[in-house]
């Protein structure tokens, strides 16, 4: 908007009239001079200026008799020759998921290996069995990998490449 040029009194009664009139927010917008179409019609809306006359642009809203019946012979006549619609016979073929990854099969441990942290030394492997708030909670207690503190079995499932991460979070999502 230019600078000065605001919605006065006198602007904003001629945007009434001229909305009242059937003008489209363009051309009241060309009228006025200054404004957007966009700034017509936040002012209209501001105003409570919602219904309105037609203009004189458009048709009018009643047809003669003669077209209307012309029109619903023809539409008759349209609907009696129109072919059946054909049945869809295929679908597409389901998405090829990658199959989900072998889960590791549960090694059974020894009794002698579950190990209680009094017991628990260096080269032994500390993965948590049970629940810590049971006196039956222990550790695995296998021998540990050099520089790990896990077996081999715990280690392969604590230390996944990111790659099967993503992917068995992505397979998780479609469950």
């Amino acid at each position: 908007m230019e600078a000065g040029l605001g919605w006065t009194d006198d602007r904003v009664a001629l945007l009434r009239r001229l909305w009242e009139d059937g003008q489209s927010a363009s051309k009241i917008a060309a009228q006025l001079g200054g404004v957007t179409r966009n700034a017509v019609i936040g002012k209209v809306h501001r105003l409570g200026l919602a219904g309105r006359a037609r203009g004189g642009e458009e048709a009018p809203a009643v047809a003669p008799p003669a077209k209307s019946v012309e029109i619903e012979t023809a539409i008759a006549v349209v609907e009696t020759q129109a072919p059946e619609p054909v049945a869809i016979l295929t679908h597409r073929p389901a998405p090829e998921f990658p199959a989900p990854a072998p889960t590791p099969e549960p090694v059974a441990l020894a009794v002698s290996q579950r190990v209680t942290i009094m017991d628990l030394r260096e080269s032994m492997c500390r993965w948590p069995l049970g629940d810590p708030t049971t006196p039956e909670f222990r550790f695995c207690g296998a021998r540990s990998i050099t520089g790990l503190p896990y077996c081999t079995h715990h280690a392969e499932i604590a230390y996944q490449p990111a790659a099967e991460r993503k992917r068995d979070r992505r397979v998780a999502s479609f469950r």
